[in-house]
């Protein structure tokens, strides 16, 4: 087991009181009935645990990522990926808010953000673009007053019910600036319905919180609305990014470490043959093995926190724990179903849907093949592959 701090085990044994109060069945729920866990949500934000990140002068804890990690981890733990998806925006999203904007964009943003009165979605990811973000397309023209945006954003979390939107664009076209990333600018700003259309995509997992495609026409953004100075958005965006991979790895292996607990309690009372199924080393060493892999992302997740708290450089580290987490929570979550065998795929010991909702940490925030690209070039210094 990974060892935690007093203060953080008061902050797991916090966060597993309240999800203790949403079992199975409502999670099950919010799968089947594709509805944002709103209860959840609220209670969260009530015990005050939407701003552990977020500045203690605006009502947040003031904390690390190493504590929003044990948050992260503990929720998915007793919900999967729907609870954790549900409130990982508030520990990562804002971040670039509080670190580059001004004292009166953070006293006015921060605290609804904190209290659950506010939700804002991440409007960054395009159909076009992909992951190479520097290809955005999402325009922001600058009128008196402000800008006027017109864009399309894919795979956007949570604007549903999103009443904010930390939105990157271009201010300058990507041939005219001097480096691909020249020319972005990031906002914080009113998501208007009058002139955002916000559609939902039918997806395989973590239906409750839903995943959209946005279409912006014409949205007027004030300039106190910019965050930080023009054209320096996606910079700014970087002070969100690692600890987004921190997150996910915590989710990961929450999600994973679920689902071991349930197929080794299948294997104990499963029999047989006339002997129990964990009795034999098929079934055992498969579990085995998932608990190491668990147990070292686990680490590695502790680590790459510790350095970003630290302010040191922990690119490779967050990014080797996102995809060390991934792998290992999605492994574990496949061996449950397996070892349940046929009821593993029935959906009344929930490890299917556990299957399902981790599925996502391979795919995102940042591909597998784009963690190694890095690794490959920032850390063994072989050359760029694209």
């Amino acid at each position: 087991m990974i060892e935690l701090t007093p203060d953080q085990v008061a902050i797991r044994d916090g966060v597993t009181a309240v999800c203790r109060r949403f079992n199975d069945d409502y999670w099950a729920a919010c799968d089947r009935d594709e509805r944002f866990p709103t209860e959840f949500h609220q209670a969260m934000a009530k015990e005050g645990w939407l701003g552990v990140t977020m500045p203690e002068e605006y009502g947040g804890a003031g904390l690390g990522v190493a504590e929003a990690a044990v948050v992260m981890h503990t929720v998915a733990l007793h919900g999967a990926q729907t609870a954790a998806s549900s409130i990982h925006i508030n520990m990562f999203g804002p971040h670039p808010l509080v670190v580059h904007g001004n004292a009166e964009q953070k006293s006015k943003w921060l605290p609804p953000l904190i209290r659950g009165e506010d939700q804002v979605c991440f409007g960054v990811t395009e159909p076009d673009a992909g992951l190479d973000t520097s290809s955005i397309k999402t325009f922001a023209k600058k009128v008196d007053g402000g800008y006027r945006v017109t864009g399309r954003k894919m795979w956007t979390s949570t604007a549903q019910e999103a009443n904010k939107i930390l939105l990157l664009t271009r201010t300058v076209a990507k041939s005219e600036g001097a480096k691909p990333y020249d020319g972005i600018t990031l906002f914080y700003t009113d998501l208007d319905r009058t002139k955002v259309e916000v559609r939902r995509i039918p997806k395989h997992g973590r239906n409750a919180v839903e995943s959209n495609a946005v279409f912006i026409d014409d949205l007027f953004v004030p300039d106190e609305h910019r965050i930080g100075e023009e054209g320096k958005g996606f910079r700014y965006l970087l002070d969100g990014l690692n600890p987004e991979r921190v997150l996910v790895a915590s989710e990961a292996i929450g999600i994973g470490e679920d689902a071991l607990r349930r197929a080794t309690q299948y294997a104990r009372d499963r029999v047989v043959f006339n002997r129990q199924i964990g009795q034999n080393q098929s079934i055992q060493h498969p579990l085995a093995e998932c608990w190491v892999n668990l147990q070292a992302a686990h680490l590695m997740v502790k680590h790459a926190a510790e350095l970003y708290d630290t302010g040191r450089q922990c690119g490779a580290e967050a990014n080797s724990a996102k995809l060390l987490g991934a792998r290992a929570g999605y492994q574990a979550a496949l061996q449950a179903v397996m070892t349940h065998g046929g009821m593993g795929y029935a959906k009344e010991y929930h490890v299917e849907r556990l299957l399902r909702e981790v599925l996502i940490s391979r795919l995102a925030p940042v591909s597998e093949q784009m963690i190694l690209n890095f690794i490959a070039e920032k850390v063994l210094d072989l050359p760029k592959s694209y």
